[in-house]
């Protein structure tokens, strides 16, 4: 189908064939991920949007969009405003919007293998106050009218080293079936992607930029599992691997096996497992507990072997990331270079590491106003020149064996103005108290969110993102359950051994964006006369960060202390890892502040 308008009519014909009023698209997958293979890109397909987060609800003569503030300006170039409405998250949501533009009787449609059992019963209730239903489907009416949908990746599975992950799968199992033995449950269904990889030490190439494969699994009461998967994504060392203690089974056998399972106790965690899954175990007679998956937390504390090769990982994507400045340095200035020229650039540094599996993500390359997006996705309809006298952002991480990165550095190409300097250099103040904090155990990322804004607050300024995610050891580079935020979550207590960002902002719409970006681990810290378990972050990423950016005067002495510390230790770091004009470039830009060049 030519265009995305012609789409959107297919969906509406083929909504009106099943007698359904309206269909709700979410952008995830059968399960619950942030980023979906291209089989499951259904949001994309019917509506033009290439955000990492959205859904969109299409009736017969009207359809929204629904994206949060990371996506403001980027849902509007992308998708057409002629066909879509747009509405913001949280300040509305599909039920609410529901309740108040679905037809007295009409019939709703959803897919109950891409929404949270949690999410149906609430559309539901809004639906009900209107006398409208809604109506599970057979199967998704996106796919049908969708010709040339890509079928699910067929890559093998690949072996994650114990040596690497620091724990064997069976080790974590055991740890599992404690679990169960504690809530006195049977099994419990792993169905997050993330999660399953790092369960069983293997990792998986089915979904762009994050190490992982499609399937399920069912980890029982005796550290035994089920694990579903196609057969044909199983080589022989990954069978060997994987041992005699893991059942293996068809992907497409697990709603089957499920039905199975009358009068077994089985917990499932409602955040993770959609609603098919609730159903099917309902309609086998099995009794459920609602429960986190509990490889979540697990994974988010990092042992000595995965933060080993985080460190491992940093140094030499710092180094990439430091050649490439320099490089950028160079050429820049000179005109002619454009946003994809600097992120294939980049992609080169790291990929001439020659252990590069991926990128984290795909990276954000914004010059001028589109350093103003935040989540921007730069392609060849919106690629702009790299222009004299203004703001360069760049976001980007590597996927490596031992570890995940992501960065984000903001670059003055030219001479920066008074404006840009204040808003960078309050940015950065806020960036370094985060990076200084020292809090009590317990600590939740919501109590800390605060120190990265102030600075803005007091010149009337904000960011709509939040200030820190989890990151994944060879895994997701957006990582729960902590985060450092005051919305969306940042509900977790901070513990030792988790990896979280700490990139404040800000973004001036149709000018410039701002954006400072280093990984943190969270450590214990000895605080002399204290009465309380203390803790802080150690900075794990090292790149220079742009002195023509910074208002020197208006650091407070702690923070030029700080920034030159840094920087020393990105030279002792990083330099011996560079040669030739990119080290002394490296040497000259992280030199104290004040210092002559």
């Amino acid at each position: 189908m030519s265009t995305y308008e012609d789409r959107l009519k297919a969906l509406r014909s083929e909504l009106a064939k099943r007698k359904l009023d309206g269909f709700v698209v979410p952008l995830t997958d059968e399960h619950m991920s942030e980023y979906v293979g291209a089989y499951a890109q259904r949001l994309a397909w019917l509506t033009g949007f290439q955000g990492s987060a959205g859904s969109a609800v299409v009736l017969p003569a009207e359809a929204a969009i629904f994206v949060d503030g990371r996506y403001t300006l980027q849902v509007r170039e992308q998708v057409d405003g002629a066909h879509w409405s747009y509405q913001s998250v949280p300040q509305t949501s599909i039920a609410e919007w529901l309740k108040g533009h679905a037809g007295q009787g009409a019939r709703i449609g959803y897919d109950p293998w891409l929404h949270t059992r949690g999410w149906v019963k609430a559309a539901r209730a809004a639906l009900a106050e209107k006398g409208a239903e809604l109506v599970a489907v057979d199967t998704n009416p996106v796919d049908a009218v969708w010709p040339d949908r890509p079928a699910p990746s067929k890559a093998r599975l690949i072996v994650h080293g114990d040596a690497l992950a620091g724990k064997t799968s069976a080790e974590k199992r055991q740890d599992v079936a404690d679990w169960l033995a504690a809530r006195k449950a049977d099994a419990v269904v792993v169905s997050a992607l993330d999660s399953i990889a790092w369960l069983f030490n293997v990792r998986g190439q089915d979904v762009e930029r994050t190490p992982v494969a499609l399937a399920y699994a069912l980890v029982q009461a005796d550290g035994t599992a089920d694990l579903f998967v196609a057969p044909d994504k199983l080589g022989d060392d990954v069978a060997k691997h994987l041992g005699n203690a893991v059942r293996l089974h068809p992907r497409d056998a697990f709603a089957g096996y499920l039905a199975g399972l009358s009068g077994k106790t089985i917990a499932v965690d409602p955040e993770r497992a959609v609603a098919a899954i609730f159903e099917a175990l309902d309609g086998a007679g099995a009794r459920t507990i609602e429960a986190r998956d509990p490889t979540v937390l697990a994974k988010a504390v990092k042992n000595a072997a995965e933060i080993a090769g985080h460190k491992a990982a940093q140094l030499r994507d710092g180094a990439a990331l430091t050649r490439f400045l320099h490089w950028l340095s160079v050429e820049a200035p000179k005109g002619g270079l454009t946003e994809l020229d600097a992120s294939d650039r980049l992609e080169a540094f790291r990929k001439a590491t020659g252990v590069l599996r991926d990128l984290s993500f795909d990276t954000i390359s914004g010059a001028g106003p589109n350093g103003a997006v935040v989540h921007y996705r730069v392609s060849e309809e919106t690629n702009r020149p790299i222009e004299l006298n203004s703001l360069f952002l760049i976001d980007s991480g590597g996927q490596y064996e031992d570890g995940t990165t992501d960065v984000t550095r903001t670059i003055a190409i030219g001479t920066p103005t008074a404006e840009m300097k204040d808003r960078f250099t309050r940015v950065l103040r806020g960036h370094i108290a985060l990076a200084r904090a020292t809090f009590p155990a317990g600590t939740r990322g919501s109590q800390l969110d605060v120190l990265a804004r102030q600075y803005l607050w007091e010149a009337g300024l904000d960011y709509a993102h939040g200030t820190g995610h989890g990151v994944g050891s060879y895994l997701s580079v957006h990582e729960g359950p902590q985060r450092i935020a005051t919305y969306g979550g940042g509900d977790e207590p901070l513990q030792v051994g988790m990896f979280l960002s700490n990139e404040p902002g800000y973004y001036k719409s149709g000018e410039y964006g701002i954006r400072i970006e280093n990984l943190v681990l969270v450590e214990a810290r000895a605080t002399e006369g204290a009465e309380r378990e203390m803790m802080g972050f150690e900075t794990l990423t090292f790149a220079p960060i742009d002195r023509e950016l910074i208002d020197a005067g208006a650091l407070l002495p702690a923070e030029r202390a700080w920034l030159d510390d840094y920087h020393r230790q990105v030279r002792e770091r990083i330099a011996p890892q560079l040669d030739g004009a990119a080290k002394a470039w490296l040497e000259d830009v992280t030199r104290p502040l004040g210092s002559e060049g």
